[in-house]
């Protein structure tokens, strides 16, 4: 049998493979037909170019049509996928290149000279080029020839992709995951999610990403449905698209920003049949406005990169705002202490368990040894509770848990409290050195247009709320909070730009 995930996808694609697969926003479309037959041009390409299966394909480039193909390419010849955030600079993808000893690199073509040191001094064999449009010489090379229509067999466990987390907290891991990998948390979000035949997705996510490439993508494709595929995220273009489409999938900034919009009405969402959210945590307020604005409860979920999906709130039954629901089908999670003690309705160290998993760190076989127990659990850094009904609430991750006089306080637990006050945007919060304390709980602040608010008053709001010794020792107001592409707040970013504030017992 052959376990290649494109393999899989093949059996899911419509009778008619005329039937479109995307559209973009200027109306151009491609059909299953054309996707199945770019990523057989493609695949010829690479292998033109020397990639035999095992090898990495590392690709920095724009979000396109043929972008996605390409990817499709590399599963079909057996080659390793390596996706690049756009942002990272020629520096962070000298380390890249040097880590992950590609093939092939495939990149925008300014980017050819920016690069030529790095390429030359890694080895890389073959650089080509990919804009936007869709042009550059990877295109130029897929337009002559006959395509491979051929799918190279591959085992479950072979390498379909390799991921690298941000590196916030030391050089960047690189996440390698299955073919296995990939199918099996793609089929459990297509059953969790109640996908149907007539579904259109609005996709204006990155697919440099889990989220945008492989939740997103892999149930279009699990599907045989389309989507509109976006550059990124409009709103005037997400509410003119809402009566066409039946699903969106974004991080919580698109629901924020779309509850800015006049146009979000229930009315408008009326043809929509699912709201997901993801990536980085939904406040409760937003939760309950999009339901008041739009008439859906948004469907909050939770992964990572080393696991892809692991949780999700149910589709049919109570979404309780603040909770990432319950582990898909098939995946096992505990919570447990430092010493790896399972603990029961109390907050600890969240692990996980089943066919998502990834199956370690490229070359760091004693990062994978340290973060992957021996029973097979992932310890995943994040902190939560599961509730008696087997309901999961995050805490924060483990690395921005603050010990303040002894006491431990969770991040997430302060930003709720001051979340919920009149008049604050968001909050994000954070330990600073502190002689008495060891740690002094301090809150980064953004505050709604026009509101007059100032620490003291802040910190009044939350008297009966928290613990004295939860509550923030210095409050700092910001006009926006740092984030990653996937909108998540920068904790370290912010840690470091106010590491020299002093905070007073």
């Amino acid at each position: 049998m052959n376990h290649n995930l494109f393999a899989l996808f093949q059996t899911r694609f419509p009778r008619d493979l005329d039937w479109n697969f995307l559209e973009t926003p200027e109306g151009r479309t491609l059909s299953y037909r054309e996707l199945e037959r770019q990523s057989a041009c493609l695949q010829r390409v690479l292998k033109e170019h020397g990639v035999a299966p095992g090898d990495r394909v590392v690709a920095q480039v724009e979000k396109s049509p043929l972008a996605l193909a390409l990817y499709l390419a590399c599963l079909r010849c057996g080659a390793v996928y390596v996706p690049l955030n756009t942002a990272y600079t020629p520096r962070e993808v000298a380390y890249f290149l040097a880590d992950a000893l590609p093939r092939v690199l495939v990149v925008r073509p300014e980017q050819v000279d920016e690069l030529a040191s790095a390429v030359s001094e890694v080895g890389v064999a073959h650089i080509l080029t990919l804009d936007a449009y869709g042009n550059g010489s990877l295109a130029v090379s897929a337009d002559v020839g006959s395509p491979d229509h051929s799918v190279t067999v591959r085992d479950r466990h072979d390498l379909a992709a390799i991921l690298y987390t941000s590196g916030t907290t030391g050089r960047s891991k690189g996440a390698m995951l299955t073919h296995a990998n990939l199918a099996s948390n793609a089929l459990a979000l297509h059953r969790a999610w109640g996908f149907m035949h007539e579904d259109v997705l609005i996709h204006a996510l990155p697919i440099f990403h889990v989220h945008g490439l492989f939740v997103a993508i892999h149930c279009v494709l699990l599907n045989g449905s389309g989507m509109f595929f976006l550059p990124g995220f409009d709103a005037d273009t997400i509410i003119d698209l809402l009566p066409r489409a039946t699903l969106l999938m974004g991080v919580p900034t698109f629901y924020t920003r779309l509850l800015q919009h006049p146009n979000l009405t229930a009315a408008r969402c009326a043809h929509m049949r699912l709201f997901i959210a993801g990536s980085a945590p939904l406040l409760p307020d937003i939760f309950k406005a999009f339901q008041q604005r739009a008439g859906h409860r948004i469907l909050e979920r939770y992964g990572m990169t080393e696991a892809g999906m692991i949780t999700s709130n149910p589709l049919h039954g109570e979404r309780v705002p603040g909770t990432v629901g319950f582990p898909l089908p098939g995946v096992e999670v505990r919570v447990c202490d430092r010493d790896g003690r399972r603990l029961i309705d109390a907050v600890g160290m969240l692990e996980v368990r089943g066919p998502n998993v990834f199956s370690g760190y490229w070359r760091m076989p004693d990062k994978t040894a340290t973060e992957l127990r021996p029973d097979g659990f992932f310890i995943t850094g994040d902190l939560a509770r599961i509730d008696p009904h087997g309901r999961i609430a995050l805490s924060g991750r483990a690395k921005d848990l603050i010990i303040s006089g002894g006491y431990n306080v969770y991040p997430k637990e302060v930003e709720n409290a001051i979340d919920g006050i009149a008049g604050v945007d968001e909050s994000a919060i954070i330990g600073l050195q502190n002689p008495g304390l060891g740690e002094a709980v301090v809150a980064v602040v953004t505050l709604q247009p026009g509101v007059d608010l100032d620490e003291a008053g802040l910190i009044d709001r939350l008297e009966g709320k928290l613990a004295r010794f939860k509550q923030p020792k210095k409050v700092i107001f910001v006009d926006t909070l740092p984030r990653n592409a996937m909108g998540k707040v920068q904790k370290n970013e912010l840690r470091a730009r106010f590491a020299h504030i002093r905070c007073e017992v």
